[in-house]
């Protein structure tokens, strides 16, 4: 579809076919470091063709993508599983509770859905490598869609990202680049390289494509309901860039006229990690120091941390906190008593489900539709489980022996 850009801050729009990641104006402005930087931006469609789609009887979420993603069945990205826990939905007394289970794409997470859409985007522009920064799991995603489409992945990561992850990358054969720092350093250098060897860069929120490719889950999701979209929907935040994909998403099937609303979509954040939550309840858009369990969402300077902060509001929604104790406890409930087995970043939503289960019931109703959304598989990171969980020791290969041990119980 035809497209630009719009600038999240200051609103000014770019009409160009070349590929962009900040609004030169405001992006001049991020030079105090203990600040959320400016100048994120947004892709904007045409009204004529958003409105075409409308009256589209096989609807796919690629119809509302601004570049051609070439061999779907390379890197199939959904539709993933929408489960129905109905054990904890009785334990918290609602009725329409779902999990939709990112955790099932090709990579085992939700990144999957911004890395297939940049690979549209060097394919369009006729280049051969892209690069990020990464705390695992966007890039092993891009990684693995690389591996796909015989891409080049260059990937930037602190050295004290889990090596489960690190490891996909490594077997996929991405070029992985340890630093001995944080994200945000690694995010740096990330850049650096694209400005001195080329290629695309693919960081969350500095490419604005990748806030539209995650959008696709928004879409997927009307279209597995029978083109209905849930009243409130709970998502793990970290940089703000999955928050952001899922509002735009609900946005421009808004504005195609395929719904005459969007739904209350929550943002959940660890309070270890919280730089954006803070933001929203405040108004001061200053960086923390992150040091959640929860890697994936573990994040001092959010990069789309504006653009969360307007979506959060824009959807009349609002954020989450929840301790890490009680996002490590939501994965242990999730799997135990749903069979869905996701990484703590992921278990955050859950958790701020949980949290906030009682107020749900007084504000939109226990018989109202809501989605957690569920974005990694739990083997991305099991040394969470180190000294928490262990395996039964090993019994004796004897009757006597089972007995002894089941009797016990």
């Amino acid at each position: 579809m035809r497209f630009h850009y719009e600038c999240t801050d200051c609103s000014q729009t770019y009409h160009t076919d070349e590929v962009i990641y900040l609004c030169p104006s405001c992006a001049k402005e991020n030079t105090d470091s203990s600040h959320m930087k400016k100048g994120n931006l947004i892709v904007r469609y045409e009204e004529e063709d958003m409105r075409k789609l409308s009256s589209k009887e096989d609807l796919s979420y690629f119809d509302f993508f601004p570049y051609e993603v070439p061999n779907h069945a390379a890197f199939p990205v959904g539709p993933t599983p929408i489960a129905e826990p109905f054990r904890l939905a009785a334990r918290y007394g609602f009725s329409n509770l779902a999990c939709k289970l990112d955790s099932a794409l090709p990579s085992g997470s939700f990144k999957d859905r911004a890395s297939q859409l940049i690979i549209g985007q060097a394919q369009h522009h006729g280049i051969d490598s892209i690069a990020l920064a990464s705390t695992g799991n966007a890039g092993a995603a891009m990684s693995c869609a690389g591996a796909a489409y015989g891409v080049k992945i260059v990937l930037f990561v602190p050295e004290t990202a889990p090596a489960n992850k690190l490891m996909q990358s490594v077997l996929y054969g991405a070029d992985v680049v340890p630093v001995k720092g944080s994200y945000d350093d690694a995010f740096s250098l990330s850049i650096a390289y694209t400005d001195e060897f080329g290629g695309i860069n693919r960081n969350t929120a500095y490419n604005p494509m990748t806030v539209e490719g995650k959008k696709s889950i928004s879409i997927e999701l009307f279209i597995q309901k029978g083109r209905k979209i849930p009243d409130v929907v709970y998502v793990s935040t970290g940089d703000g860039c999955i928050y952001a994909g899922v509002v735009k998403g609900f946005m421009d099937l808004y504005q195609a006229g395929l719904t005459d609303r969007i739904p209350r979509v929550v943002c959940v954040q660890s309070d270890q990690s919280n730089a954006i939550a803070h933001a929203w309840e405040t108004g001061e858009f200053t960086n923390v120091e992150a040091t959640t369990r929860a890697d994936s969402i573990n994040v001092s300077s959010p990069a789309n941390g504006r653009m969360a902060v307007r979506y959060i509001n824009e959807s009349e929604a609002w954020a989450t906190q929840v301790t890490d104790e009680e996002i490590l406890a939501a994965q242990l409930e999730l799997a135990k008593d749903a069979g869905i087995f996701v990484e703590p970043a992921a278990a955050c939503a859950w958790a701020g489900f949980v949290r906030d289960s009682e107020k749900l019931k007084e504000t939109v109703g226990s018989d109202a539709d809501i989605c957690v959304l569920l974005t990694g598989t739990g083997f991305k990171d099991m040394a969470v489980f180190d000294g928490r969980i262990s395996l039964p020791e090993p019994i004796e290969n004897s009757k006597d022996a089972v007995r002894e041990r089941f009797q016990k119980k």
